[in-house]
C-alpha cells in the first residue's frame, strides 16, 4: 500500500504497474485519473474525497492534481511487488539512451525535439531511482 499527497496540479505522470491492479482509495483532494486499454481506449474520471479508483493491471494511468488543495490517496495492489515504470523515464531516460531516430519516427517530431525532451531528464536520474525503490 502507498500513501499519494499530490500539491496542487501535481500529476503522477503515466506509468504501468506490470504485475498488479491498483485499487485507490481518496482522502482528500480532487484527482483526474485516467488509462488507456491495450485497445488505445482511454477511460478518465473525476475522482474526490471518499471516491474509489481501480487501474487495470499494466496499463498505462496517471493521477494529477486538479484541485486547490493537496491531494492525498492510498493505493493498494494485489501483488507484494506490483512493479513501476514511469513512461517519460522509460523512453527519454534509460540508459542506454534509445536513439533519438528511433524516437523521432515514433512520435513523428524533429531529432532537435527529443534532443530538448531528453534534456529536461538529465537531472531526473536520482529521483526516478528513488521512486522505483518505492514501489
Amino acid at each position: 500500500m502507498n500513501r499519494v499527497v499530490l500539491k496542487p496540479g501535481g500529476l503522477n505522470a503515466p506509468h504501468v504497474h506490470p504485475r498488479a491492479a491498483e485499487l485507490a482509495l481518496v482522502m482528500d483532494g480532487k484527482l483526474f485519473v485516467g488509462f488507456v486499454t491495450t485497445g488505445n481506449v482511454f477511460y478518465w474520471k473525476i475522482v474526490t474525497s471518499g471516491e474509489l479508483f481501480v487501474i487495470p493491471p499494466g496499463l498505462v494511468h496517471f493521477q494529477l492534481n486538479i484541485g486547490h488543495e493537496n491531494a492525498r490517496f492510498f493505493a493498494s495492489f494485489n501483488s507484494q511487488n506490483p512493479g513501476i515504470q514511469f513512461a517519460p523515464l522509460a523512453l527519454f531516460n534509460s540508459t542506454p539512451s534509445i536513439p533519438d531516430l528511433v524516437l523521432s519516427k515514433a512520435f513523428q517530431v524533429n531529432q532537435s525535439i527529443i534532443e530538448l525532451i531528453k534534456s529536461r531528464f538529465a537531472t531526473v536520474s536520482t529521483v526516478s531511482t528513488v521512486l522505483k525503490s518505492a514501489y
